[in-house]
């Protein structure tokens, strides 16, 4: 699930703080002015609304739209083991590590609070994509050309790593070879995407501009103007990949411990995991716990969660499709302060994520629904593409990412010995990224580091404490929104 919203904040070694200084000013007076009113709106619990719409409402579904429990559930952990390396999370970073560890001939322990899949890795749209739809001028602030340029790579180099993860374990997960278009719904988004497109190029991101003319021609839907043309990457079936994944690491000798939290962990040369009814003693620890990573006591004023939903439709019909065009089926992202997106899956069924975002008090993760953030979702979709007006909705669901206060990924280890390996800050664009440093960390325990996980590592800025965190992070996401609104609004003003 991606997002291009800035939350960073001046730290104390005087590292520039958020660009584009308008925005900062506005995001400022709103975090003081309004942020208990708009950020708490936009995580309201219950569903307000009747007839046809509170029926779409209703289609929450708390495992999201990609995943079922496994038939073959793998048994919790009970007594005490011990393990080379044991992992904490069997999403696609816990996972590929796994792999790659066991490929080493290391034995490895992987304990996973739910099953794979019932976090992010589950959860988000399926997007298969490298370094397009970032905010390049804040997330390079204060780092070399050299650095920026390989992190670039870093993230482009992650959707080949997955294309052979796919190959290496036969994995049938629905991938369309598309590209991705990060597109514009109004002429004041034009220069923006120039913009990006610029930096990413000096670079190595390799893209396109589509004019209005050149998008017709691809049979995009007319909503979307002009647009960034990535041609690598695509859409596939996220809960197929990771389950491919997990059987790929049951094969390969992978202990896998599902319904087995990580309730705490002793540090020291090995270190004792504790879950419910047992524990894992190893000299390594790795935390692939992203979004959750804050809950266990790590990373807690580095990274924060953030919370984004989806909705998808039921699938549309031969005549629906036709309306739509859109024969590539690439995925479809916009401009906005907070995105909107947009693909079509293998069931002809249309998955919408982003558009609104919310930051829950204290770093918590409840699984619950977000309907004011479905309702939202519901009505941008009827916006963008109006031929579906009459197509119900199928599922909707809310996950959560993690992101860093300059948005960058975060890499690294931590604990007396340092033998504590983490990573998180994947800021919503973690299905292939997320994969590649999973990899490339078992790489570094088994000798070799990458220089790519090398450029990765930084010092991420310190974030405000409770209660400052919530109302700056969230103040600055509902003045994303109002900006956010105020093009949506030229759009219909336009159409009108």
């Amino acid at each position: 699930m991606s997002t291009v919203v800035d939350p960073k904040h001046e730290d104390q070694s005087g590292r520039a703080g958020m660009t584009r200084r308008n925005f900062v000013k506005g995001a400022a007076v709103t975090a003081v002015a309004v942020p208990a009113v708009a950020a708490t709106q936009s995580a309201r619990m219950e569903p307000v609304a009747d007839g046809k719409e509170r029926a779409d409402l209703e289609k929450y579904r708390a495992l999201g739209g990609w995943v079922e429990k496994p038939d073959d559930m793998q048994p919790a952990l009970e007594g005490d083991v011990s393990a080379d390396v044991v992992i904490a999370g069997a999403g696609f970073a816990g996972l590929c590590a796994a792999l790659e560890l066991a490929r080493q001939g290391a034995k490895v322990a992987v304990i996973e609070r739910e099953f794979p899949g019932f976090g992010a890795s589950g959860r988000n749209a399926g997007y298969l994509a490298g370094a397009m739809g970032f905010e390049y001028d804040l997330m390079f602030k204060g780092i070399s050309k050299e650095r920026a340029t390989q992190i670039v790579r870093y993230y482009d180099d992650a959707v080949g790593f997955v294309e052979g993860k796919l190959r290496e374990h036969d994995i049938d997960c629905e991938y369309v070879q598309s590209g991705w278009i990060r597109a514009g719904v109004h002429p004041s988004q034009e220069k923006k995407i120039r913009e990006a497109m610029r930096i990413g190029a000096e670079h190595g991101h390799q893209s396109e501009f589509l004019d209005q003319t050149q998008m017709r021609a691809r049979g995009i839907p007319p909503a979307f103007l002009f647009g960034e043309y990535t041609p690598t990457g695509g859409t596939l079936h996220p809960g197929k990949y990771v389950m491919g994944l997990r059987r790929a690491a049951l094969r390969a000798g992978v202990k896998l411990y599902e319904n087995t939290p990580l309730l705490s962990h002793a540090e020291g040369p090995v270190i004792q995991v504790k879950t419910p009814r047992g524990s894992v003693s190893a000299p390594v620890l790795m935390l692939a716990t992203n979004a959750y990573t804050p809950q266990l006591g790590v990373l807690a004023n580095k990274v924060v969660p953030l919370r984004i939903s989806a909705i998808e439709t039921e699938p549309l019909s031969n005549a629906q499709l036709a309306s739509l065009g859109w024969p590539r089926r690439e995925g479809i992202v916009t401009s906005h302060w907070s995105m909107e997106s947009f693909r079509l899956t293998s069931r002809n069924t249309i998955i919408s994520t982003v558009k609104r975002i919310h930051y829950p008090y204290g770093s918590k993760t409840p699984n619950v629904p977000a309907y004011d953030q479905y309702r939202e979702l519901r009505t941008n979709l009827h916006e963008r593409l109006p031929s579906l007006k009459d197509v119900a909705l199928r599922h909707c669901w809310s996950g959560y990412i993690s992101i860093a206060g300059d948005m960058l990924p975060v890499v690294g280890t931590t604990g007396a010995n340092q033998n504590i390996y983490y990573t998180a800050g994947c800021s919503g664009h973690g299905l292939a990224s997320q994969s590649m440093v999973g990899h490339m960390i078992a790489q570094q325990l088994g000798g070799t580091e990458p220089p790519l996980l090398a450029a990765l590592r930084h010092d991420t800025p310190a974030l405000p404490p409770e209660p400052f965190r919530w109302c700056l992070i969230n103040g600055m996401l509902a003045g994303a929104n109002t900006m956010d609104d105020w093009v949506n609004r030229k759009v219909r003003d336009a159409a009108a």
